[in-house]
């Protein structure tokens, strides 16, 4: 079992129960270097206490099991599949406004 296996499960079995009770859930981005880089998603992905949360809840989770991770990292930005909603959105409507306007 991969290192990035055993976290999934440690996050499936003590973090996410406890983001779920907030309507919330994390996906890992990745881990290069001993950084485990994880997005907080749902009510959580907002919310003030979101770097809080990383350290308390899932970065002590995380390096209690695995002391080689030397941070848990909270990745902010915008999720790639919200990006191509964005531009498939975008798209219609400026496909739409052509159409209104009479150019092909």
């Amino acid at each position: 079992m991969t290192q990035l296996t055993e976290i999934e499960r440690l996050l499936e079995e003590q973090v996410r129960p406890q983001l779920a009770l907030h309507q919330g859930n994390l996906s890992i981005v990745g881990l290069t270097d001993d950084v485990l880089t994880v997005r907080l998603l749902g009510a959580c992905a907002n919310c003030p206490s979101a770097s809080l949360t990383t350290e308390e809840l899932i970065a002590s989770a995380v390096q209690s099991r695995f002391p080689q991770i030397r941070r848990v990292v909270l990745d902010t930005g915008v999720s790639d599949s919200l990006l191509r909603q964005a531009r498939e959105f975008l798209t219609s409507r400026h496909t739409g406004t052509k159409k209104q306007q009479g150019v092909t």
